[in-house]
């Protein structure tokens, strides 16, 4: 098959906020390869993870679809396989698919990460359509042997050698000289579990936590010394842990010192291939972190410290660098991906084609939804909100108690005012709900109880039935 259509390296951190990177005004990152990758990058500057937690995310990304019809509502639950994905797509315009690293759609099982039952995706439906090389894990956030491995198609682990995100990035490399000699485009998704926490010393390379060794790293403008009421388990503080918080932020920004150089060697590597001019190059995350910004330790929030992502696109010459100001949510990736590479999207997808914005053709006024469909990776109720980010403002809304927020995310970037009851931005507010609440309902989104999920749609932390297979 002659190779005409681009090849696609999709390369995704968890948890790396949009502002804890140099090319983003953050002084304290040593980001250097990420730099310049944006320099030469269309820069999505308003991307969104519009369900900032790591399961729905990644159900998001891979079907074009949002939480509500992915029926990925909290962590640790397991995907339904009824749903025509990325890579069944890319598999039948002649793609050699691969899948390496963190994949967090098969859990059926709250807690036991280690436990082959769920750590094992194995070969089938379950993979989501990944049916060529498919080195992966489901989750865990440990970064060395004995806790690091992964498995290929049987429940074997495979450790680590050394530390994981080097490792992956190996492998990584390995597949990408193997499918760079072949006579198939390739699609590489490359998922590395850094910066997530646990942010211990022994969770890092010491080189990287030496690259700070003197940093002073000060708590965020808007840290509350108070737990936000509306925070679960995992995004509240226990009390010691706010003693921590400055080692914490050691240990995240030496991990993402240490992605950077991945990114760097990724980049090489397509240079060295002679392939990075037909090679669609993405680098992003899943969600951000909170840090006690907003008194909150976690994600699952529609503040940008944990919805607003980086989203960098390289193309050789075919997409010109520079920012592009348009809202870019999860579902819309796999749509856009798509029609850049030339194929046509599921219909079945809710996200919309966004290429044209990427290649500066077209702009977009469209607003992102935002979504939190209950506890992080437990059920129960009173967590729920909804939210919609335009590029100046960000509206959300909590379902308990219906308490409403408005931030000005252009003359207030670090969100502590909020305008919700100002008379003054009314009309921004009353502008933004209804852009959420049409969107909601075209979706067929009734902004439910977390519990009714649990009712109706998942039996034994299985997804069962979603609104899109009613």
């Amino acid at each position: 098959m002659e190779k005409k259509r681009p090849n696609l390296v999709y390369v995704f951190a968890d948890q790396l906020r949009w502002a804890s990177l140099g090319y983003n005004g953050d002084a304290l990152a040593r980001t250097p390869h990420i730099d310049a990758l944006a320099a030469e990058s269309a820069d999505m500057v308003n991307a969104v993870s519009g369900h900032p937690v790591c399961a729905p995310y990644r159900a998001s990304l891979l079907t074009g679809k949002y939480t509500t019809s992915t029926g990925m509502v909290i962590n640790e639950i397991r995907m339904n396989t009824r749903h025509r994905c990325f890579a069944h797509v890319l598999n039948d315009a002649g793609y050699d698919t691969s899948y390496i690293g963190k994949w967090h759609l098969y859990a059926a099982q709250l807690g036991h990460h280690f436990d082959t039952k769920n750590s094992f995706v194995p070969p089938g439906p379950d993979r989501l359509g990944f049916d060529g090389y498919f080195a992966a894990y489901n989750f865990h956030h440990r970064y060395y042997a004995p806790y690091a491995y992964y498995h290929l198609d049987t429940p074997e682990k495979i450790y680590a050698e050394g530390y994981e995100p080097d490792f992956m990035t190996d492998l990584a490399l390995a597949r990408m000289k193997e499918a760079a000699t072949g006579d198939r485009p390739f699609a590489l998704f490359l998922s590395l579990g850094t910066p997530h926490d646990p942010w211990t010393a022994d969770n890092v390379p010491r080189e990287y936590l030496d690259m700070f060794a003197d940093t002073d790293f000060p708590l965020p403008p808007n840290y509350r010394a108070d737990n936000d009421p509306h925070a679960d388990l995992w995004a509240r503080f226990f009390p010691f842990e706010r003693r921590r918080l400055k080692e914490w932020m050691r240990v995240y920004y030496a991990m993402v010192a240490n992605l950077d150089y991945n990114v760097g060697r990724l980049r090489a590597a397509l240079d060295e291939l002679c392939i990075a001019e037909n090679t669609i190059f993405v680098f992003t995350s899943d969600h951000g972190e909170m840090f006690g910004a907003h008194g909150r330790r976690a994600k699952n929030i529609f503040y940008d410290e944990a919805v607003r992502v980086p989203f960098l696109l390289r193309w050789g010459e075919r997409i010109a660098p520079g920012k592009r100001d348009f809202c870019f949510n999860t579902p819309d990736i796999m749509p856009t991906l798509l029609s850049l590479m030339g194929l046509e999207c599921p219909a079945e997808a809710e996200g919309s084609d966004l290429s044209a914005c990427i290649k500066g053709e077209a702009d977009s006024d469209g607003p992102s939804l935002l979504m939190g469909t209950g506890p992080t990776a437990v059920f129960g109720s009173g967590r729920e909100w909804r939210g919609v980010r335009d590029k100046r403002y960000t509206y959300a809304v909590y379902r308990k108690d219906r308490k409403e927020y408005l931030f000005d995310n252009v003359e207030d970037p670090f969100q502590m005012n909020n305008l919700a009851q100002e008379p003054k931005f009314k009309g921004e507010k009353e502008r933004l709900k209804a852009a959420m609440y049409a969107k909601m309902r075209s979706l067929g989104d009734d902004f439910r109880d977390n519990l009714r999920y649990m009712g109706t749609w998942v039996k034994r932390r299985r997804i069962v039935k979603t609104a899109t297979l009613k």
